[in-house]
């Protein structure tokens, strides 16, 4: 690891407040132009000794907009400490977790996955535009039907057509002549330019497409594409428990990632992370953010610098092995709980790197399905899937319960 370092807690204090004492202080400045201040001292208590132990919690009443992108260009002044923070966080997922080189990327904090897909969508839709004048209808998104909404979302967004790629029920594997034939009718119907959603741990099973396979057929017939990894989930788990993932940047075929600080990182809600090649996401500049000092190149514009400040402490609390370890105890979790279910003769379906599992609903009650807060595939209509993701909270012994009344479940049956 170049850059995922653990630090101790009082050099993290010590480098956030450093962070923010480089981001303008509404309090005691003489700031007059800017849309916002500290956090309102009438509702919130800003002031306490608890503070001192408490970084994060000064990073919200600090209130640092971190809008704009910053591994490229400049960006505005008055939040550089938040700023320098979050492009550590940056480097540290784009060149250790996903293995690009130094400063071959660029990328920012997000809200989430689904601002993240949107982000990556939107660039490539403005790419084609550009560089081959290609119009909405010659343009299609291409994603399994395991893929998270957001793409779905997206495509209505960008006005661009979205073709859901068929699964094997049970392997959850893209169904490779089922690809083809769909990529070479929509050739045939007029289609030329292609962006592909590859999912690195699907939102209901943890299934992991491979992006070869999209790059295979697509460079076949001879048609430009983008390749996107939904890693909203996985990314902060199969590329470490996965050491022969070639999923990362080193894959030509790879030009963005997705990633949520918010899931297994377990940031605060609202925190997502966009990675992308360098000459990228100017494809998304808007000039008309003048009153911006830098480029505004973000689908969401004002981001919470405090958020950026979250990921990093996580990141930098832990450093690589220490998060290592982490997702290890997960993943011994999650191999003790697939040994039961097989003692049990219960089908499900598992990624051997990822902490998911989602059971075949004809083995689980919904009442049994509904104590122990197991989510279905589908909540309208026929479900025939339960996922149980473990997460930091589950523990043995909760799996234990479920297991025991699973057997009773088993027996009546």
């Amino acid at each position: 690891m170049k850059y995922w370092k653990k630090y101790s807690k009082e050099k993290l204090i010590n480098r956030i407040d450093k962070a923010l004492k480089s981001t303008v202080d509404f309090q005691n400045s003489k700031y007059l132009g800017y849309p916002v201040s500290n956090l309102d001292e009438n509702v919130f208590n800003t002031n306490g000794p608890f503070l001192n132990d408490s970084p994060l919690l000064k990073s919200f009443i600090a209130n640092p907009n971190n809008i704009g992108c910053h591994t490229l260009g400049k960006s505005e002044s008055a939040f550089k400490g938040s700023q320098k923070l979050e492009k550590e966080v940056i480097r540290v997922l784009a060149v250790d977790i996903f293995k690009a080189e130094k400063n071959s990327y660029d990328g920012y904090i997000a809200t989430g996955g689904t601002e993240s897909n949107i982000q990556a969508l939107w660039i490539y839709r403005n790419l084609y535009k550009k560089e081959y004048g290609a119009t909405l209808q010659e343009m299609a998104i291409l994603s399994s039907e395991d893929t998270h909404y957001s793409v779905n979302k997206g495509s209505n967004i960008l006005s661009v057509d979205n073709v859901s790629i068929p699964v094997d029920f049970n392997s959850r594997q893209i169904i490779k002549p089922e690809l083809e034939k769909i990529i070479k009718n929509l050739i045939t119907e007029g289609k030329k330019y292609f962006m592909v959603i590859s999912n690195m741990a699907t939102t209901m099973f943890g299934s992991v497409d491979d992006p070869d396979l999209y790059a295979e057929i697509l460079s076949k017939y001879n048609v430009p594409f983008k390749i996107h990894v939904d890693g909203a989930f996985g990314g902060f788990i199969y590329p470490i428990s996965n050491k022969k993932s070639t999923i990362n940047f080193k894959n030509p075929h790879v030009s963005s990632i997705t990633i949520d600080a918010h899931k297994m990182l377990q940031a605060p809600y609202g925190t997502g992370v966009f990675l992308c090649r360098k000459g990228l996401i100017e494809n998304v500049l808007t000039k008309e953010a003048q009153y911006v000092d830098g480029m505004d190149l973000t689908l969401v514009g004002s981001r919470s610098g405090a958020n950026a400040i979250a990921v990093w402490m996580i990141l930098f609390s832990y450093g690589y092995y220490g998060w290592f370890e982490k997702i290890s105890t997960l993943l011994l979790r999650t191999e003790w709980f697939e040994k039961q279910l097989e003692a049990l003769d219960i089908e499900f379906f598992r990624d051997p790197f990822m902490n998911i599992i989602t059971l075949k609903s004809e083995f689980v009650t919904e009442k049994l399905a509904e104590n122990y807060g197991l989510v279905p595939q589908n909540h309208e209509g026929i479900n025939k899937w339960y996922k149980v993701i473990i997460m930091d909270h589950v523990e043995i012994d909760d799996l234990k319960k479920f297991i025991k009344e699973l057997k009773k479940v088993r027996v009546y049956n």
